[in-house]
């Protein structure tokens, strides 16, 4: 089967993540084609369930004996469907294959396995382990559940690159600001106090936080950290004094920045605010902390990338740092060398989304020769 049949495939299967989308279908399906198809290959498989009809596919191919492992990752799920027209009806033309998940990321998936599927044919000395995981786009309890019983010597996480090498990208934090207030009649205002105005102040100092923060770009590829108020609640009718207002904050993270310091300068920032007013009570919570990635250009799994990448398209690959989150963080924190690389296309998440066909099967191309130099 050729990359087009196959990314044709895979994306015919609805593969919505049911988190962003009550009673979507889940990975459940792909799941299943996957497993079969990489048996098909040659591959050793099991599936094993992240969480209660939430699967993962691992295949492996066992190498000879000796060799350093290499671990290739690429999420099976995606978003939902928004304004798509036929999301799940894959179209090609110009180069190009349409369709949700093409790009984001089923076009890496495709290039994974059909990699994979080349290996198992002849193995080299080290093992290839292919995690094709769930949940990506939500909270990534799949790669989570992987990294419990699965290590590699090095990883490749298959993120459409455009075959360019990504070694950084951005983390994030959530936050959760409360202002208290006291309820009371909006014609009593010397019995209440507004929850949601004690909160403007706090909006204020976000957002020259967010002006200090961007004015000094603490990283060489990716520049500076960022923060943003999300969403805000408060209040209950119009003639009551609100009692309570909560505010939901993103902090954007470069390497070297930590959830201690973010908080910190939140903490500061609401402490501002507070001064000199007696009725001003604030609380604050981290909600979720994703930490931000890096690799070292002169880590062997990126030089190995690097030259085969250099050798297939004839160009030297550009070496760049990412805005979004990616799994790669993961599993670099478990210890594991970790590169981004996967092929091109565009509309991640958007309403005509695509892949581009060449790069997906020069990605393919690319991901075997990497295994094999670096599975020895």
């Amino acid at each position: 089967m050729d990359h087009v049949e196959l990314l044709k495939r895979l994306v015919l299967i609805d593969s919505v993540n049911p988190d962003l989308v009550p009673g979507a279908a889940g990975e459940t399906n792909l799941a299943r084609y996957v497993a079969t198809w990489l048996r098909d290959a040659g591959l050793r498989v099991e599936v094993e369930q992240a969480a209660p009809g939430r699967p993962n596919v691992i295949g492996v191919v066992r190498g000879r004996g000796g060799g350093r492992s290499l671990m290739i990752n690429a999420h099976m799920d995606t978003v939902g469907i928004g304004a798509m027209s036929d999301p799940f009806t894959p179209r090609v033309q110009g180069g190009r294959l349409y369709g949700r998940g093409a790009y984001d990321m089923k076009g890496s998936l495709a290039a994974a396995m059909l990699a994979a599927a080349a290996i198992a044919a002849d193995p080299p000395a080290g093992d290839l382990i292919l995690t094709a995981v769930c949940d990506e786009e939500y909270a990534s309890i799949g790669t989570s559940s992987v990294l419990r019983s699965w290590r590699a010597d090095a990883a490749i996480v298959t993120e459409p690159t455009g075959l360019d090498v990504c070694v950084a990208h951005k983390g994030f934090i959530w936050f959760e600001i409360e202002s208290a207030g006291v309820a009371a009649h909006g014609s009593k205002p010397e019995l209440g106090v507004d929850a949601i105005a004690k909160m403007g102040r706090v909006l204020t100092g976000i957002e020259g936080l967010d002006a200090s923060l961007r004015s000094h770009a603490r990283h060489p590829l990716l520049g500076s950290g960022s923060i943003h108020a999300s969403l805000i609640s408060g209040g209950q009718e119009l003639s009551t004094y609100p009692a309570r207002c909560r505010v939901s904050v993103e902090r954007r993270t470069v390497p070297g920045e930590n959830p201690a310091e973010a908080e910190m300068q939140l903490r500061e920032l609401i402490e501002r605010a507070s001064a000199g007013d007696p009725h001003a009570a604030f609380t604050i919570a981290t909600t979720l902390v994703r930490d931000p990635f890096e690799v070292g250009a002169g880590e062997e799994i990126v030089r190995v990338l690097m030259d085969e990448a250099t050798r297939a398209t004839g160009a030297a690959p550009r070496i760049y740092g990412d805005t979004p989150w990616f799994d790669a963080a993961l599993i670099a924190a478990a210890g594991i060398s970790t590169v981004i690389f996967g092929p091109g296309g565009g509309g991640a998440h958007a309403a005509v989304e695509w892949s581009n066909l060449d790069e997906v099967a020069t990605c393919a191309e690319i991901l075997s020769t990497v295994a094999r130099k670096f599975c020895v």
